[in-house]
């Protein structure tokens, strides 16, 4: 008989996204008069640029024919093409990094779990608390003690390295999913010394790069000296130019960045990877990289852009409600997510059915997210402009009744 992988009972009984959609199902067919506006889950409403759309188009066009069709791509980390856009997008923000660190993936949620692919179940994983699910979730699965730093409001949600503790691979995002924190380069260049001096790797998350505002805030982990020696970077066009529903990112695994095996012998994390995507996946598909190529051109990236600055100003929209009826917040302006602390001293889940029940708005409780959540509460800016609006007029509506 097979035997399972125990690991997974560690998990929690219920995934925070899995438990809303049951709970906003429930009261749905108990008020199907209810007109429910949904912040909670982190997905983009607005179409794709049409630029975009057009090179996927003429993408699946050559795959019609003899002399443009493609099968798979020799190397399985992404066509040259695509790579070269990406490194070119880099040094566009000061980031020097070379085409060949570059792996084009099918998003960066799935590369954030298989990256501890490479890495031994021995290993000790540090992850700032509250989290997205993922880094957490992935680990407790292999087995991996998981540890935590503290994100809290003493802090802006932004923990610092406790040099007192021991790790081996440290996950960190920035700007943040789900605080909306975002660290500065003086805070990243810490959390990189603290991870060469402790021989550990940083897994560092930029899915929201392109929601940067502020100069003081890295686009990328690179732009800080040291980074190349300890840092692997992964990134999403999901939130970047709506692909959501196409499914594709990059991870960068720098050439200096080398790790001892069990013999004291030096090995290349970029060489692991390789063969592990090797083993693993076949690549993402090439009219979706032509796609993504055109995210990086100069009318892609004006056309993306705008559906950057409609999101931000949604997110300034929710920010100037809460500043107006005294609510505490952060993010808004490096990030699409406003995370809020529930009032009057409600639990998450508390505000959670408040929310529902009385302004029907579903949002996330900041519980599922870790301990340090309790008591908070996420809202994203990816919604409809009126219907954000609407959202904060209910909301403003429900403080003042209560």
């Amino acid at each position: 008989m097979p035997k399972l992988n125990e690991n997974f009972f560690d998990l929690e009984k219920n995934y925070l996204f899995i438990n809303i959609a049951k709970k906003v199902k429930a009261f749905t067919a108990a008020h199907p008069e209810a007109d429910i506006i949904r912040m909670g889950i982190g997905d983009v409403t607005l179409p794709i640029a049409q630029c975009v759309v057009d090179a996927m188009k003429k993408g699946a066009d050559e795959m019609a024919v003899k002399e443009t069709f493609r099968g798979y791509e020799d190397s399985g980390a992404g066509y040259d093409f695509l790579r070269e856009a990406v490194s070119g997008y880099y040094k566009s923000f000061g980031a020097d990094v070379p085409a060949r660190d570059i792996r084009i993936n099918d998003g960066a949620k799935a590369d954030c779990g298989n990256i501890v692919d490479i890495f031994g179940e021995d290993n000790v994983v540090l992850v700032t608390d509250p989290a997205y699910p993922v880094y957490v979730d992935t680990n407790v699965m292999a087995g991996r003690k998981v540890i935590y730093a503290d994100s809290n409001e003493d802090n802006g949600f932004a923990a610092m390295p406790d040099y007192g503790v021991k790790c081996d691979l440290i996950y960190l995002c920035s700007p943040n999913n789900p605080t909306g924190s975002a660290y500065t380069a003086e805070q990243l260049k810490v959390w990189i010394d603290y991870a060469n001096k402790n021989n550990a790797v940083i897994i560092y998350d930029a899915a929201y790069e392109a929601f940067i505002t502020e100069e003081d805030i890295p686009r990328s982990i690179y732009t800080v000296p040291g980074a190349r020696e300890c840092a692997i970077e992964m990134c999403s066009l999901s939130k970047t130019a709506g692909f959501t529903g196409m499914r594709c990112g990059y991870t960068v695994v720098p050439s200096e960045l080398v790790v001892k095996n069990s013999r004291g012998e030096d090995v290349r994390v970029a060489d692991l990877w390789g063969r592990r995507q090797g083993s693993k996946f076949n690549g993402v598909s090439y009219p979706v990289q032509c796609a993504a190529a055109a995210v990086f051109t100069p009318e892609g990236l004006r056309q993306t852009g705008e559906n950057i600055a409609y999101y931000k100003a949604n997110a300034r929209l929710i920010a100037r409600t809460f500043d107006e009826i005294g609510i505490k917040y952060t993010g808004g302006v490096n990030s699409p997510y406003i995370w809020f602390k529930c009032p009057w001293g409600m639990g998450s889940w508390e505000f959670f059915d408040l929310l529902l029940e009385k302004a029907w708005v579903v949002g996330t409780p900041g519980a599922g997210f870790g301990k340090n959540g309790e008591g908070w509460f996420r809202l994203t800016a990816f919604g409809d402009r009126d219907r954000t609006a609407e959202a904060m007029e209910r909301f403003r509506k429900l403080i003042k009744e209560h």
